[in-house]
């Protein structure tokens, strides 16, 4: 047997052993272990697939951690898969390709093996989609940067070790003042002001955060001052196929239960899959997850092989967080009153897909990416980038 399958099969054993029988516990807790659960995929080698060997990676390329986020799609909730996209394929990009041989050491090489939580730190009050405005500032002080300003959404803020920080470094423009900075979570003057609650993704903490004269070594800074919007920007990428990939199998997972419910669930004497708008309808959004799948495939071999594809990117997000909001809608409709409880997975998704749209940048922000790379955004280009 091909050692790919042996791992897809281990991960495949993880999951149904070691999480989603303790999903809804951790659902109704609002909070799943995530020292626990990272160290055993660490240990299994499943944080870091595409990190370098030196710091604990298995060297491979993109398309592994896609295949990763596929299999993270049969969490039955999508809390905990999102959890760990931060870790795997958010927080940490930047850091292994620019970051220093000694922060890789203190920061990456932990990750990796699931002994520290990481966070992201990009989004604030005033500014989610918009990164650009982001307020929090970094002043250099000697060999220090006091940081001073407050970040909000934070995926595992209550638990993480670390965060990957975007703060502003200077007063210069802003896309080239920023800079992403490894700032340990138990500092003087980090403080966790409230944990978020939330439409969905309940197993996943999520957490209001202030900084409050904290000083972090400038050697933290990862590659250079000043570049940190343009590390993050590419962030983003990875970010933004690892969502989709993770999300195309729930999808898949969330047609399929509901072929099954509606082919034992009768109505009018007939089961209710036996209606032509019910089996069509299944038929269209079938085709259309293959679809989207298709894209996202072609966007990952193209990536791997050195280009941009942020058009492509943003355009896979876009359709993803559409997608999943038709799934979801038009599925739980076909499970009727079972669909509107939380005892089922649909109605689960429901909730936790409706982030697709929102995180990682709105759909608004993709059309206007996509409209860049197409020259047809008024007084903007891909060329003037």
């Amino acid at each position: 047997m091909p050692l790919v399958w042996v791992s897809a099969l281990r991960f495949s054993f993880l999951i149904d052993q070691e999480i989603n029988p303790y999903v809804d516990q951790w659902e109704a807790e609002g909070k799943f272990p995530a020292h626990k659960i990272f160290k055993i995929l660490g240990n299994a080698g499943f944080l870091g697939v595409n990190k370098p060997v030196e710091y604990g990676g298995l060297g491979l390329d993109f398309s592994f951690s896609v295949a990763v986020a596929e299999e993270l799609g049969n969490i039955r909730c999508g809390g905990i898969p999102m959890a760990i996209g931060v870790q795997t394929d958010m927080t940490t990009p930047a850091l292994a390709r620019f970051g220093s041989d000694e922060l890789k050491r203190e920061f990456l090489l932990p990750s990796i093996s699931g002994d520290k939580v990481a966070c992201l730190g990009v989004s604030e009050v005033g500014a989610g989609s918009d990164v650009s405005s982001i307020k929090t500032k970094a002043v250099r002080k000697g060999d220090e940067y006091v940081i001073n300003g407050g970040k909000m959404w934070t995926t595992s803020g209550t638990q993480a070790d670390w965060m990957c920080l975007l703060a502003n470094t200077s007063d210069g423009p802003p896309h080239k003042n920023k800079s992403l900075i490894c700032l340990p979570m138990n500092l003087p003057g980090v403080h966790i002001a409230r944990k978020i609650d939330k439409l969905g993704m309940w197993s996943s903490d999520t957490a209001e955060v202030f900084f409050d004269d904290v000083h972090v070594p400038c050697k933290n800074v990862i590659g250079q001052e000043g570049m940190g919007f343009t590390y993050q920007m590419l962030q983003f990428q990875e970010e933004r196929l690892w969502a989709v990939a993770n999300i195309l199998t729930t999808m898949d997972n969330v047609i399929q239960e509901t072929i099954q419910y509606t082919r034992q669930r009768k109505i009018f004497k007939q089961p209710v899959l036996h209606h032509q708008a019910v089996h069509f309808r299944l038929a269209e959004l079938q085709t259309e997850v293959e679809l989207l799948r298709s894209l996202l495939y072609r966007a990952t071999a193209l990536y791997i092989k050195g280009n941009d594809v942020t058009k492509l990117a943003s355009m896979a997000k876009l359709k993803g967080g559409r997608l999943a909001r038709e799934v979801g809608d038009s599925c739980l409709q076909y499970w009727g009153g079972m669909g509107y409880t939380s005892d089922v997975l649909v109605s689960r998704f429901y909730r936790d897909s409706r982030l697709m749209s929102i995180g990682a940048g709105a759909d608004e922000v993709m059309l206007g990416i996509i409209c860049k790379y197409m020259d047809t955004l008024p007084g903007k280009s891909c060329n003037e980038r």
